[in-house]
């Protein structure tokens, strides 16, 4: 009983979908260059003819907190997440034209926000959506924007970028409050959200 708990923990966080062809590539805001790399590698395979980064800096910073991986191959002078998501983007092969541009968000709803508020007014019918993100953070990304793209049919890539998966998650202290901490933020933040409504 206890193993069937913990597995239906692991498959409501941890989501992964084989991308197909899609209208756009969505990355929420973050420091990680992987999220970007990976979107890029779909964009060079033709999955998808724009890239949508997301982040203005974090909320609880009120600044971007860096580089958190791989600082010698991105090691600009970055303001804002998305400008270091773009720079990943053109370093992986993806044409500054194919970029489409987000600063404003200071966490996850706003990436989703804010990130419709571009794609309408460039008027994207987004049919088909690929979205990179964390692993543990795969859910609750797709919840919010699922949310503000509520007709659209979207492929989770998620990258492991801090050794929690859905097979390591239980093996430390770390991986279990990670995901903890994103079952916690879902129920009150969508919570909120219904009471507001």
């Amino acid at each position: 009983m206890y193993g069937e708990f913990l597995k239906q923990i692991e498959d409501f966080i941890f989501i992964e979908d084989k991308p197909e062809k899609a209208d756009v590539i969505f990355i929420p805001g973050n420091g990680y260059p992987q999220m970007a790399e990976r979107a890029a590698q779909l964009y060079r395979q033709g999955l998808a003819p724009k890239v949508l980064p997301s982040g203005k800096y974090s909320v609880t910073l009120g600044k971007f907190a860096g580089v958190l991986d791989k600082r010698d191959g991105y090691n600009g002078n970055y303001e804002t997440e998305w400008g270091f998501l773009k720079d990943v983007l053109i370093k992986n092969g993806v044409p500054e034209s194919a970029i489409l541009k987000e600063e404003q968000a200071t966490f996850t709803y706003e990436n989703a926000i804010y990130s419709r508020q571009v794609t309408d007014r460039e008027h994207l019918d987004i049919q088909k959506a690929i979205l990179c993100c964390k692993t543990c953070h795969a859910r609750r990304a797709l919840m919010y924007y699922k949310l503000l793209y509520p007709d659209t049919e979207f492929f989770v890539s998620s990258c492991c970028v801090d050794s929690i998966d859905k097979d390591t998650w239980r093996e430390t202290n770390e991986g279990i409050d990670e995901v903890m901490g994103e079952i916690t933020r879902i129920i009150k933040q969508f919570s909120l959200m219904l009471k507001k409504n």
